[in-house]
């Protein structure tokens, strides 16, 4: 009987033991792993910002309106982010990117405000040795280059190739186009890929259907 009773003894405080050390080694596990966490958040945060900062960036590039000191703020971002400052990275980056589009911003209104006091829709007549690159670079009509499929599409009814315009031929110039649209010809242009003259581009075609 007291062989059987210490048995019993043994195996209930077996179980006891097991049970405490169970919940004993949960909360050490979940104390370990809650910086890791915190850390892996606060670095993806920091990258996320980085690349949204990047993208504004790059906008206002294309317009020709990126303010000097956003790419020092961007060089010191990535310098915080390499060095595992994530808090630091992610406030440099978003300083960043409201300094872009704030420049973005200042452009479209002044571009928006010039419209205006045109009339609304103007006009271009194209000179010998222009092109659609060309003419929206002109400070007069987008002063950005990148701007050229804005022509394009406003004009499709004459210009059957996009590389082949004629001197002489008179342009409508869109001075209503939306920040999406001007987004749209901007990423066009980059990425439109070859061309030849007097064919239409199947990424044209692609580009004058949206």
């Amino acid at each position: 009987m007291k062989i059987k009773n210490m048995l019993k003894y043994s195996g209930l405080a077996a179980l006891v033991l097991t049970v405490a050390v169970g919940c004993a080694s949960t909360p050490k596990e979940e104390a370990a792993a809650e910086p890791v966490m915190q850390e892996s958040a606060a670095s993806m945060e920091a990258q996320n910002a980085i690349n949204e900062a990047k993208l504004a960036i790059e906008k206002a590039t294309a317009a020709g309106v990126a303010w000097r000191d956003t790419d020092k703020l961007m060089e010191q971002a990535e310098a915080a982010m390499q060095a595992g400052d994530y808090a630091k990275a992610t406030a440099l980056a978003n300083e960043a990117r409201a300094q872009a589009e704030a420049a973005l911003a200042q452009h479209e209104a002044e571009m928006a405000k010039m419209g205006a006091s045109m009339g609304g829709a103007d006009s271009y007549e194209v000179m010998r040795g222009d092109s659609l690159w060309r003419i929206s670079g002109k400070s007069e009509v987008y002063g950005n280059p990148y701007q050229w499929p804005l022509i394009y599409k406003a004009n499709r009814d004459k210009i059957k190739d996009a590389d082949l315009i004629y001197p002489g031929q008179v342009f409508a110039i869109d001075r209503a186009a939306s920040s999406a649209d001007i987004d749209a010809a901007v990423n066009h242009a980059k990425t439109r890929g070859a061309w030849s003259l007097g064919v239409t581009e199947d990424s044209d075609t692609a580009y004058l259907a949206k």
